[in-house]
């Protein structure tokens, strides 16, 4: 019985680094995997408070540090109903099924070019306040992100590698 009881409380701090670990990553916005599939993390996002009052857009980093590529399929939020995903082909913006997150690679939705697209919106977010959203990938979990409102005219500075 002693040695029952002194093996499970061996594992205690294992138990404990591993339960952090893996709400860490979950907090980062981090999709874990196994083997060599994506493994996925957002950065910079955030989105302009919008000038209207029925649409707004929403920018972000994904990082791939995986071997294999993934694809951004969807984004869901309280905010709106209605959201979609865009890129920006000769100063024109369409609607695509999907955003390529390529392995050891990212994917940059920032403005001037692919973004999500927020219609209809719900209640109008204003700057200061944070909007949270659900990105879906074809291969790898959800990731929960919150995008912080910034002033309407909002543009990080992005430095060449």
């Amino acid at each position: 019985m002693n040695r029952r009881a002194t093996s499970a409380s061996a594992l205690a701090p294992v138990l404990a680094s591993v339960i952090a670990l893996t709400a860490g990553a979950a907090l980062a916005g981090c999709s874990t995997s196994s083997g060599n599939g994506p493994e996925l993390k957002v950065s910079g996002a955030f989105m302009p408070q919008p000038v209207g009052d029925d649409m707004a857009a929403g920018f972000l980093t994904v990082q791939n540090s995986g071997g294999d590529a993934d694809k951004l399929t969807s984004v869901t939020s309280d905010i709106s109903d209605d959201i979609t995903i865009h890129e920006t082909n000769s100063q024109k913006m369409q609607e695509v099924n999907a955003f390529d997150v390529p392995a050891d690679g990212e994917l940059d939705l920032e403005r001037g070019g692919s973004h999500i697209m927020f219609m209809k919106l719900k209640q109008k977010p204003k700057q200061g306040e944070k909007v949270a959203v659900e990105l879906r990938f074809e291969k790898s979990g959800p990731i929960k992100v919150e995008l912080p409102v910034k002033e309407p005219t909002y543009n990080p500075m992005k430095h060449e590698h």
